[in-house]
């Protein structure tokens, strides 16, 4: 069986067709700037990069996915000698609500239950339904299947996913946290009963990127997740503010004239890293705080040191309230962009660990560019891993489990 993975943003559609015999990614890119001039793709084949940011002005997703298609059957580009050979188009959409806690097979129900949920999710659910309608148009005979990013999370107790207002509000409006990730935390968990050899585990997974959510995971579940009613709450992140006190809001909108949708904007897009410093791009905010060159001002170098410390201060505080709410910590997983590559960051987080939970871990593991495994030391009272998430073949696994199911598909 093959499967086309789609992850649809706002201007952007990153692609894989994984063969699910062997589990691997055939082919791999990315269409960015879709609408906007300079449309360009990033397109891999085994891993071998083919085309590198090559310019093809679309005007929509539609054109984006009729240009992938034709490029993964090319037959010096592509991995398939014609679109027969998709059996499954997987798609990550953000929301899904109580509704669907698990993967499921897209129909126009199904699609209409997604546009009643776009205010959940106004960053990311429309691209998400244009992506779905793109693949329904150019492959309308096959399979679509949404993989839920919420869905993971919805093993939360009450007492973690309401909020203290009137019980009402839930009942009436669906008001309370769901999380978001769900993909990524749910990838990381099933390989981390790999890597310490039983199901029954108490971890704290780390997805830290541009987007960044913590949950606390016990043999397997979701028991609490940092991301609330929508991905704005939480930790802070590349873009977006993360917690804060609901009166700043109003006072956002009252000092810069804003309009609900307007500060929504503004906590979304223009805060996190990107507000502190200047650029939303860890890699960025860790040249700035090392400025090797020299080529930054000392006041730009001590608030991106400073920008640090807020996230990372913000991440542990997190961290301690999951030990205690998991009752013990067998493990810590840094994963996602931030996670898995940056250095200085791991650390930071650690070192602050180091007194309260005796997680100590290894300077020269940790040093090393692409590390994947054990990173803690043999005397750390909590292991500490860099898992790489790979949310492409969780969602071409449980698209595979939805298909066989419903049509006993099993190539």
């Amino acid at each position: 069986m093959k499967i086309l993975v789609v992850n649809a943003g706002s201007s952007s559609l990153k692609y894989q067709v994984v063969d699910m015999k062997t589990e691997t990614a055939l082919t791999s890119g990315v269409y960015e700037r879709i609408g906007i001039e300079g449309s360009l793709i990033t397109h891999k084949l085994n891993g071998k990069k083919l085309l590198d940011g090559e310019v093809r002005n679309v005007a929509d997703h539609v054109e984006a996915l009729d240009f992938i298609l034709k490029t993964i059957t090319d037959k010096n580009l592509g991995c398939l000698k014609n679109l027969k050979e998709i059996d499954v188009v997987a798609h990550r959409v953000l929301f899904g609500g109580e509704k669907y806690n698990s993967a499921t097979l897209i129909d126009n129900k199904v699609l209409k239950s997604m546009e009643e949920s776009v205010d959940m999710a106004p960053l990311h659910m429309p691209a998400n339904i244009q992506g779905i309608r793109a693949c329904m148009k150019l492959l309308p005979n096959v399979p679509q299947v949404a993989i839920y990013d919420t869905a993971f999370h919805l093993s939360m107790p009450e007492e973690a996913y309401l909020y203290p207002i009137p019980f009402e509000d839930y009942k009436k409006y669906g008001i309370r946290k769901y999380g978001a990730h769900g993909t990524s935390h749910k990838y990381i968990a099933s390989k981390l009963m790999e890597y310490l050899g039983t199901e029954e585990f108490k971890a704290i997974i780390m997805h830290i990127g541009s987007g960044a959510s913590l949950s606390a995971v016990e043999n397997g579940e979701c028991k609490d997740t940092s991301m609330g009613l929508t991905p704005l709450d939480g930790v802070p992140m590349g873009t977006r503010s993360g917690n804060i006190n609901a009166d700043v809001f109003d006072k956002l909108c009252e000092v810069h004239n804003f309009t609900n949708k307007e500060c929504l904007n503004y906590l979304n897009k223009k805060s996190g890293y990107v507000g502190m410093t200047g650029s939303a791009d860890a890699r960025d905010v860790e040249d700035m705080i090392e400025n090797r060159d020299g080529k930054f001002t000392r006041e730009q170098q001590e608030n991106a040191k400073l920008a640090m410390n807020i996230r990372v201060r913000r991440d542990v505080q997190y961290v301690g309230a999951y030990f205690v709410t998991l009752g013990g910590l067998d493990a810590i997983v840094f994963t996602a962009g931030l996670g898995e590559n940056d250095k200085l960051y791991r650390k930071a987080v650690v070192d602050r660990l180091k007194g309260a939970l005796g997680v100590e871990i290894d300077e020269e593991k940790n040093s090393k560019r692409g590390i994947e495994g054990l990173i803690s030391t043999p005397n750390s009272k909590v292991k500490v891993f860099v898992i790489p998430t790979n949310e492409e073949l969780q969602m071409a696994k449980e698209a595979k489990e939805v298909v066989e199911a419903s049509y006993g598909l099993n190539r």
